[in-house]
């Protein structure tokens, strides 16, 4: 990771920071006239509600002037739309991120397992592999109560069909998917640790590197670190798939894809089209290619089977995925029903008590 570097009048300072370091000076960046970033990283989750409130630059004259100089065409169609909002490209797509499932495939070898298609498979999987005494939690997932929880169950719902609101508002967390999605994930919790509520990304890629859980779904972005041998004596044995449907008739996997891009704050100082320059130059041919397998590059074609581990499952997961519900409030939603789903999981409340909670703080925020 380069820290900063320079060219001719030009300085770019990188501070290399962890994901809630970054979030929060973000934040602070977009809440005044005057900030300390003048290049940020934003995501598809967030671009409606920045764009609404006119946090961001609208690039689409800058677009369209640099589109052939920096071959932009060559980036994914999909992923643009992504970073587009009521019309306007608000972010260039710089990567995308995927749920991947990692297996211990030396383990679901021995007991001859299938590689989990549905939840219901998982659960199997789980039991065998406890009954084999091999390992007492055998799943592992990010359900980290302040942060990742919300994105599990988003997938869950995205597998049935679902968000947690509707491209014109309307909240959906009283329906029979969001009930489903519910009862899906408690099934899970007897075969995960029992502190799963305290588990980031960085923990259940601990519990693999372990050998304290058999299978686990990230975001693919985790994946590489798995494979190097400095991480852990097992990184030969995991093999990669994408992840598994909620329930065996559900229309889509058991997913979320995370699209990361570069947008300009609207209270930078300095000269729009140098600021473009820059991102654009971080999405050429040359630097995309350069991020795999550790990324996923937004330019078309870049991840293989050759060249990723985990190539073919990031593109299954990709074609697997629900589309995004692309809604302003869907971040609030989410933030405001992260403390009620965190005691449905655990067993405090009652999934109808918790869908009853979650529709009304999702209703408040939606008007």
């Amino acid at each position: 990771m380069v820290s900063s570097c320079s060219k001719g009048k030009v300085t770019v300072k990188h501070d290399p920071i962890d994901f809630g370091g970054q979030v929060t000076k973000t934040t602070a960046t977009l809440s005044g006239d005057t900030g300390s970033y003048d290049i940020i990283e934003t995501y598809g989750f967030v671009i409606p509600s920045l764009a609404t409130d006119k946090k961001l630059v609208a690039l689409d004259d800058l677009y369209a002037k640099y589109k052939d100089k920096y071959d932009l065409g060559s980036l994914s169609e999909s992923m643009r739309k992504a970073m587009t909002y009521d019309g306007h490209l608000y972010a260039i797509p710089m990567q995308g991120q995927m749920f991947v499932m990692a297996y211990r495939e030396d383990i679901f070898k021995k007991l001859n397992l299938p590689v989990p298609k549905t939840f219901d498979d998982m659960i199997s999987a789980a039991k065998a592999i406890t009954a084999a005494k091999l390992m007492d939690h055998p799943i592992a997932l990010p359900w980290l109560a302040t942060g990742d929880i919300t994105t599990s169950f988003e997938a869950t719902m995205n597998s049935l069909g679902q968000d947690f609101v509707t491209a014109d508002g309307k909240v959906t967390l009283d329906t029979p998917q969001a009930k489903q999605a519910l009862e899906s994930m408690r099934a899970l919790v007897p075969y995960m640790d029992p502190q799963v509520t305290t588990f980031d990304q960085p923990k259940v890629q601990q519990q693999l590197y372990n050998g304290t859980a058999a299978m686990a779904i990230m975001f693919s972005g985790r994946m590489n670190d798995l494979t190097l041998s400095t991480n852990s004596k097992l990184s030969k044995d995991f093999g990669f798939a994408a992840p598994p449907k909620a329930t065996g008739d559900a229309k889509y996997l058991y997913d979320r894809t995370s699209i990361d891009g570069w947008s300009i704050p609207f209270n930078t100082k300095l000269n729009h089209d140098m600021l473009f320059s820059m991102m654009s130059a971080a999405v050429n041919e040359r630097a995309s290619k350069a991020s795999v397998p550790a990324a996923y590059p937004a330019r078309e074609g870049m991840v293989t089977t050759k060249n990723s581990p985990y190539g073919q499952a990031a593109n299954d997961s990709i074609a697997g995925a629900m589309p995004p519900v692309v809604s302003p409030i869907l971040a609030d939603v989410t933030n405001a029903i992260q403390p009620i789903l965190v005691q449905v999981l655990t067993g405090k409340l009652s999934v109808e008590d918790g869908m009853t909670q979650m529709q009304a703080a999702g209703e408040k925020i939606a008007g």
